[in-house]
């Protein structure tokens, strides 16, 4: 196994923070104050560590630094969308990418940054259970649901990056970790997950209460997500009966209508098995003094929705947004007549009711567009205030998974066929489609636009090459190739790294 010793600057900053900005760490602390082990030795405080290591997923929309939304930073790189904005200098580290010319001065940094924060935070979590004043049942519990948080981040990490740093204890000075090879990386993760997943102590589902905890099902739908992006076959199976264990239980199903997945009423239906919560009102980000360390609500509706909406746009209950993350004209043609995804994914914007930017096509992302609806003002700062969840896993994809997957397996083809007719029909389409591998991954673009899925897609069934080319616009002007799988590691992580740390060849 090829290793390097690494030190990160997140990791720096995380330790730096816990240990504090005394004058001098030769100080002696008073002896009344309370230990780290000692305040975490009961559940209620373990479950405030376990709070805390939910929280960075909740920054990758904008976390002080860059803006950095999962789902747009991979359909950036895809086919189905362009990145908009003001000119190719607004959101550069986006541009750059959708061109596959990052490079490590300009590389995207705040998936990097917020998923080593979680990774972190949930370590922390597992080392304090031990001492902890709980019940067996319970460490059970929180363990599972940390070790699901930090393989979700390494996930992320794995799947920007490849050759990452990678730990699962606590880190002591000098805060140095092995740099793992991508396949390495994938080796350690896919195996804690299959360990966390088999305590079979996190519930199919949470109840009202704990909505945005993962569950039994979400851990499911990442170890899916994992081993077809790795096609690792002797997984496969495995898998597969996840996938059908979900389609199994009473507790999911599609939402009957595809429009409102994107409404408010629309989260948490029996379609959703994990998503990222954000509120409005009083706990913005945005909402008062300490901006975006804030909890609450999410940046992503003012980053893609039209700039100065008038006339029929402001009527329609449209806010202000930065024309960023557009739909591209294609994406909004491929839809069949009567798909009722396409008017629910693309948001036709009339010429002359809003200010054109970059890249305009006139076609908006709806799924996540800026209403007036889901924000509160709060003293005229919304920026960050929106309260639209976002939408990570669905039953939709567990249908289509199974069905790839039976595919790959040579597993029942009628069953596969009705996977992924039932998402097809749900549509309003009513022609019935083979389970093929190409009618699958079609219908996930159909499905899942502006989700954060098709980038990986093309990559993982090998059509990345010939379908990410240079377009009639002149705005993808390079083509994908093995090379640009992985992005570059960011510069300041190399600069800490003070030489233990190998650059991606990008």
């Amino acid at each position: 196994m090829n290793t390097n010793k690494i030190l990160t600057t997140g990791l720096l900053s995380a330790a730096m923070m816990l240990t504090g900005c005394a004058d001098s760490f030769l100080e002696v602390e008073p002896q009344t104050k309370t230990t780290l082990g000692e305040y975490y030795s009961t559940k209620e405080h373990v479950y405030e560590a376990l709070v805390a290591a939910y929280a960075p997923m909740r920054m990758y929309d904008w976390n002080g630094a860059q803006y950095s939304s999962l789902n747009v930073s991979a359909d950036v790189m895809a086919d189905i969308m362009w990145t908009g904005a003001s000119d190719p200098s607004d959101q550069q580290h986006w541009h750059l990418m959708e061109n596959f010319e990052s490079t490590p001065l300009t590389a995207l940094r705040g998936v990097w940054d917020q998923s080593y924060q979680g990774v972190k935070r949930a370590i922390d979590v597992v080392s304090y259970l031990p001492d902890a004043n709980m019940t067996d049942q319970d460490k059970a519990l929180f363990e599972a649901e940390a070790r699901v948080l930090r393989d979700f981040y390494y996930c992320q990490l794995w799947k920007f990056y490849g050759n990452i740093p990678y730990f699962t204890e606590q880190l002591r000075t000098p805060y140095l970790a092995d740099q793992l090879k991508a396949d390495d990386v994938y080796k350690n993760v896919i195996e804690d997950l299959e360990g966390a997943i088999d305590m079979k102590v996190l519930p199919m589902q949470w109840d009202d209460d704990n909505l945005g905890r993962v569950s039994q099902a979400m851990a499911y739908m990442l170890y899916a997500e994992m081993v077809m992006y790795q096609n690792d076959q002797a997984r496969y199976a495995k898998a597969l009966q996840y996938m059908q264990e979900i389609i199994a239980s009473p507790l999911y199903d599609l939402n009957p209508s595809y429009p409102n997945i994107w409404e408010t009423s629309g989260e948490w239906t029996k379609e959703s098995i994990w998503e990222i919560c954000y509120t409005d009102g009083p706990n913005g980000k945005r909402a008062y003094e300490g901006g975006v360390k804030n909890v609450g609500g999410t940046w992503l509706p003012r980053i893609i929705s039209p700039d100065t909406p008038t006339g029929a746009l402001a009527d329609d209950g449209i806010d202000n947004g930065w024309g960023t993350f557009v739909v591209r004209a294609e994406t909004y043609e491929m839809y069949a007549d009567g798909d009722t995804r396409r008017d629910a994914t693309c948001y036709h914007a009339q010429e002359g009711t809003y200010k054109p930017r970059y890249q305009d096509t006139g076609y908006f992302l709806n799924k996540y567009l800026a209403r007036k609806s889901n924000l509160v003002d709060i003293n005229g700062a919304t920026d960050g205030n929106f309260n639209n969840n976002l939408r990570m896993y669905r039953y939709a994809e567990t249908l289509l998974n199974a069905a790839e997957l039976l595919v790959l397996t040579n597993g029942d083809a009628s069953k596969a066929a009705d996977y992924l007719n039932q998402v097809h029909h749900r549509a309003g389409l009513t022609d019935n489609l083979t389970a093929t591998v190409d009618n699958i991954i079609q219908e996930r673009k159909l499905e899942f636009v502006g989700e954060g899925k098709r980038y990986w897609d093309l990559v993982r069934t090998g059509k990345a090459s010939t379908t990410l080319v240079p377009d009639k616009y002149g705005y993808r002007t390079n083509t994908w190739s093995e090379s640009k799988k992985y992005l570059p590691i960011p510069q300041n992580e190399i600069e800490a790294a003070q030489g233990n740390l190998v650059q991606n060849n990008y």
